[in-house]
């Protein structure tokens, strides 16, 4: 139900109100104050109490339409349909000129995936409305009903519209830029903000879209002017400051982006990412220890960010401090165990160390979260050869096989195992299946399987392939 947000309840009438309720006094309260109270308890989610102030006008005014209106978003949140659509059918039969009916009937069918049929309802309402050209919150709910349906083109035209009938609709704004972002259409996007700047110079939202469009185009000098007179508009505005950031760093100006990213810090609590972004940036220039000191307070500030975790993890890889890397993977797996890319980083550090049994728990669960990369596979499987774990190495490389039929890598695996374990003529079949995807790869059976090459079978087959490819 539409509501003047200025029509807010005072704290007289909630303390009245919530009296009432404890010493079952009566008191009167006009329908306004009702609807006030009610939107009260709507908008910060005490849906009881917003029943028992439905309950308790309708009592005192059991005309009211408002309140009956009131009733049934009480209804939709409850998803109780039918009572709703009863409800609005009775309401209509006594105002069916009340656009808020209309507006109400397309809500509920909305709750029933039911948007094309609420589009058309809507549309009827805006043909109620006293300006019907104007009706921005009208035509901000079609657009968001287009937007159920992915039909961009047409959502894209409604909030058009709302930011036609009111250019400081600032969620309307945003919306166009989704669908242009979703359209995929950055040029298009980027002629509309400088339109409406034209009318709208101060607009800061605006300045720091028509940046992230300039930044998605890769035009870093236009999009750093932008975010400039985005901070010019407001000089709190810390999206801004992140975005210029994000600009200087591909400018590779990280000095300059550390300045920007710190701004942030002074204006509101700390964000993980601008930590984030100021470690990477030392760790650019070369500042180990401060690079070190961020991203430390980045998994603290935000010990959920699997990006905080995965960056203080790969700095200590790059310096080959193999046991400070693993310290850090430890901790990030025990706070978040599904997470595919900790495992991934996890099974690599334990394979560094020759930690092997661990290596292979890590590119197992690994698989087990769905990542089905070919390296993935391969790894595990020799790292179960070295461990003499044929048959299951084996078992791994079958698996395998259904998503990379054709992998060269495989059948020599594969055909080198069969081999190992005197399974010789599947290990024939393999080995020619590898020779024939690719012969230049027979160098896997000298590395993992060294005593398999010398035999006379296996020679025999490399030299016969080789012969038939000349």
């Amino acid at each position: 139900m539409q509501y003047d947000p200025n029509n807010e309840p005072n704290d007289v009438s909630i303390s009245r109100f919530e009296s009432m309720l404890k010493t079952n006094d009566v008191l009167f309260f006009d329908s306004g104050e009702f609807e006030s109270i009610i939107h009260h308890y709507l908008e910060n989610g005490k849906v009881a109490l917003a029943k028992k102030a439905i309950k308790m006008g309708l009592q005192q005014h059991p005309t009211s339409i408002n309140l009956q209106l009131f009733k049934i978003e009480i209804f939709v949140l409850e998803n109780k349909f039918d009572e709703a659509n009863a409800l609005l059918d009775e309401l209509y039969n006594l105002e069916p000129g009340n656009e808020e009916i209309f507006i109400q009937k397309a809500n509920v069918l909305s709750k029933q995936d039911l948007h094309e049929e609420a589009i058309r309802i809507l549309l009827m309402a805006l043909d109620l409305s006293e300006n019907p050209d104007e009706d921005s919150d009208i035509f901000a709910l079609i657009g968001m009903e287009y937007l159920f349906l992915d039909q961009f083109e047409n959502a894209l035209l409604y909030f058009r519209k709302c930011i036609d009938a009111d250019p400081t609709d600032y969620a309307a704004l945003h919306n166009v830029i989704y669908c242009y972002d979703f359209l995929d259409n950055n040029e298009e996007a980027i002629d509309f903000l400088n339109n409406y700047l034209d009318g709208n110079p101060y607009c800061e939202v605006a300045w720091h879209q028509l940046g992230r469009q300039y930044f998605a185009t890769k035009d870093y000098k236009r999009a750093s002017a932008a975010f400039d007179f985005a901070i010019i508009s407001d000089d709190t505005f810390i999206g801004a400051y992140l975005e210029k950031g994000k600009v200087l760093e591909k400018q590779n100006e990280y000095a300059e982006a550390i300045e920007n990213y710190k701004i942030t810090l002074a204006l509101d609590d700390p964000t993980s990412f601008a930590l984030l972004r100021i470690g990477h940036c030392y760790e650019k220039l070369g500042n180990d220890d401060l690079a070190v000191q961020f991203f430390d307070r980045c998994v603290e500030e935000d010990p959920l960010l699997d990006k905080g975790w995965i960056a203080i993890t790969k700095f200590y890889l790059k310096k080959q401090d193999y046991q400070k890397a693993l310290y850090f993977i430890n901790k990030a797996v025990n706070i978040d165990a599904d997470n595919v890319l900790y495992w991934k980083l996890y099974a690599k550090i334990n394979q560094r160390l020759n930690f092997l049994e661990e290596a292979e728990r890590g590119y197992k669960r690994t698989l087990e979260l769905g990542n089905y990369e070919l390296d993935t596979w391969l790894n595990r499987a020799d790292i179960l050869i070295s461990l003499g774990e044929y048959d299951a190495s084996i078992y791994n490389l079958l698996q395998a096989v259904e998503f990379y039929p054709e992998s060269a890598e495989i059948e020599y695996r594969l055909g080198g195992l069969y081999f190992k374990t005197l399974q010789s003529d599947k290990g024939r079949y393999h080995l020619k299946n590898a020779l024939r995807l690719n012969d230049e790869y027979d160098f896997i059976l000298s590395e993992l399987f060294p005593h398999v090459i010398k035999k006379p079978m296996v020679k025999a087959i490399i030299s016969s392939s080789k012969k038939r490819a000349e």
